[in-house]
């Protein structure tokens, strides 16, 4: 029997990343699931046949820890960990939860990638990031999201150019609003808050969307590298501009 074609997928726990986790185990990826709510992903890698990893991606150690237990070959990292912390203006600034946006959703993924890499080169695999429409400018409140989110376009860009001759896909997926518990972490659990966010939007996009976009790109011969996949809902025509029912 042939080995099993190896996904990882950072950030497993919920949202985007749980999605993807099921839809690569789906199309007969084994998927190890790497977040740091242990009791989220056990249940999840039991029930796609995957494996759980418990892994903080702005540790060393813990990132060590998922490069063992992936082994020598990784033929898709999805780089999803991360997430937003607050929507203050910059004169009001949480300079930590900047901090903490930037060791998450850029360090994380510099380090996750670095970790496994040779993994990946080996499988002559996929690298996908998913970033954000947030990565495309700023708006009001979102200087700190929208810095760190550019930060991880920039590794996106700099590592298709230094892997260009070698078997390495790199590819971004850009969501634009999806209706996750993503608001929710951002308003640090002030549920009220965070289904304001969505209010009245006409058919947001949920995980799925998104998690079917990265099984396409995780799928493609090894010769199509999908540079930039930017998906909004229809009814978000630009990141400023959503339709919603009055």
């Amino acid at each position: 029997m042939d080995n099993p074609r190896i996904a990882v997928v950072t950030g497993a726990s919920s949202g985007i990343g749980e999605a993807t986790a099921r839809s690569l185990a789906a199309a007969g990826f084994q998927v190890v699931c790497a977040a740091r709510r242990t009791d989220r992903i056990e249940p999840l890698a039991a029930e796609i046949g995957g494996i759980a990893v418990t892994c903080d991606v702005t540790s060393d150690e813990s990132v060590a820890a998922l490069a063992e237990a992936v082994g020598d070959r990784c033929d898709v990292l999805v780089n999803n960990a991360g997430g937003a912390l607050g929507l203050e203006p910059v004169s009001e600034a949480d300079l930590e939860n900047w901090q903490a946006m930037y060791d998450s959703n850029v360090l994380g993924a510099a380090r996750v990638t670095k970790a496994l890499l040779p993994a990946v080169e080996a499988a002559e695999g996929s690298i996908v990031f998913v970033t954000s429409v947030a990565a495309d400018g700023g708006y009001e409140g979102g200087a700190g999201y929208c810095g760190v989110k550019a930060a991880e376009r920039a590794i996106v860009q700099s590592m298709r150019l230094e892997l260009f001759d070698r078997p390495v896909r790199i590819c971004e997926v850009v969501p634009g609003m999806v209706h996750t518990d993503f608001s929710l972490i951002r308003f640090a659990g002030d549920a009220e808050r965070a289904e304001s966010v969505y209010a009245g939007v006409v058919d947001p996009l949920v995980a799925d969307d998104l998690a079917e976009c990265i099984r396409f790109i995780a799928e493609r011969p090894g010769h199509v590298n999908i540079d930039r996949m930017v998906v909004r809902p229809r009814s978000q025509p630009a990141q400023h501009k959503i339709h919603r029912r009055s």
